[in-house]
């Protein structure tokens, strides 16, 4: 053979295994897919999801299923490809799903933790929705604070200057509404009996933070205990499906109305829906799981209508007020609230 002909093959063989080398050499991107969706009156393996002890539930025809985003954390030029070209899925720089400053299981114990605690809240909002408020009580009064001899352990704070005190986060923004100093009336129940004590608050040790001298706690007083059993899903973004799916159990009629409701959003303890990621891919996984509608973060709604899915109309909710509406409505033959509002 030719020196000539040498070099070609040689040369080819070295483009090829560099070819070879860049296909197989990881990205610093992530894939993101449409996930597994689940319904929270259903099963997951072979445990029900959303369980409710002490208290009768009831049985729905219909489903409300959260909706997920399945992370590829390892990718490589193929799969970027892939990625770059389907409809169904989104290359993201890899620092967007795992921060520089935090390793791949940092971020999975993060997505743990967010999602127990989208359960606590949804817990709180939907027993509140049922008849169960949250009392914010008097764990501590500080001796010689602003409230020693005026308020005790174990009182129930109900308002602050004629506004009602939903929750502990409630208080202190009350509180805090106004310069240290400030005389404010606050209205309790102690041992069943209504009373008011005037308090002027004291600055904290930073000479501005108007405080009372009370540590405070939540509860939430119910005769039942509710425990949502599901495993291998991170991240806040099933509070609200989780909210709605509590409010159906423990309800006598069907939320659902024998429907297929998929949906997503952060919640807070005052009902609040909020935004979240990934909805392009929740989107597909809703419709692929047979979904008639999906409900959307308000805030979400311009990303939806961007990659709206043929056949799944999307209902824009901005609180879970807004969610219920929209699904009786929905089950009623009506039309929800549209994303965005008309």
């Amino acid at each position: 053979m030719r020196r000539r002909g040498v070099t070609v093959i040689f040369g080819a063989l070295i483009t090829a295994l560099l070819a070879i080398g860049v296909m197989a050499t990881p990205l610093p991107y992530v894939v993101l897919k449409p996930g597994p969706t689940v319904n929270t009156l259903g099963s997951d393996n072979g445990k029900e999801v959303i369980q409710v002890t002490k208290a009768a539930t009831s049985t729905s025809a219909g489903q409300l299923r959260l909706t997920t985003v399945g992370v590829q954390p390892d990718v490589e030029l193929l799969w970027a490809i892939k990625g770059w070209f389907s409809k169904d899925q989104a290359v993201v720089p890899r620092e967007l799903i795992y921060p520089p400053d935090r390793s791949e299981k940092q971020v999975e114990q993060d997505n743990k933790e967010e999602f127990q605690s989208s359960q606590n809240t949804a817990e709180t909002v939907a027993l509140r929705k049922l008849g169960y408020p949250v009392q914010t009580y008097v764990k501590k009064v500080t001796p010689g604070g602003a409230s020693d001899g005026k308020l005790r352990a174990e009182d129930i704070v109900t308002s602050v200057d004629g506004t009602a005190v939903t929750s502990p986060a409630k208080l202190t923004a009350l509180i805090r509404a106004k310069p240290a100093g400030a005389t404010l009336a606050v209205a309790y129940t102690r041992d069943g009996k209504p009373g008011t004590a005037s308090i002027t608050t004291k600055a904290d040790k930073d000479g501005k933070t108007p405080r009372i001298g009370v540590e405070i706690e939540k509860r939430q007083p119910h005769p039942f205990e509710v425990k949502i059993a599901l495993d291998e899903i991170g991240g806040p973004s099933a509070g609200l499906m989780f909210t709605l799916g509590v409010i159906d159990k423990l309800s006598p009629e069907d939320l659902t109305g024998g429907k297929i409701i998929a949906g997503t959003g952060t919640i807070d303890d005052d009902g609040n829906v909020g935004p979240i990621g990934g909805i392009p891919q929740k989107l597909v996984g809703a419709k692929e799981a047979g979904a008639q509608i999906f409900l959307v973060p308000a805030d979400n709604c311009a990303e939806a209508m961007r990659n709206s899915v043929p056949g799944l109309p999307m209902a824009r909710v901005a609180t879970v007020d807004d969610a219920l509406t929209a699904v009786k409505t929905f089950t009623s033959g009506g039309t929800p609230v549209p994303c965005p509002a008309a």
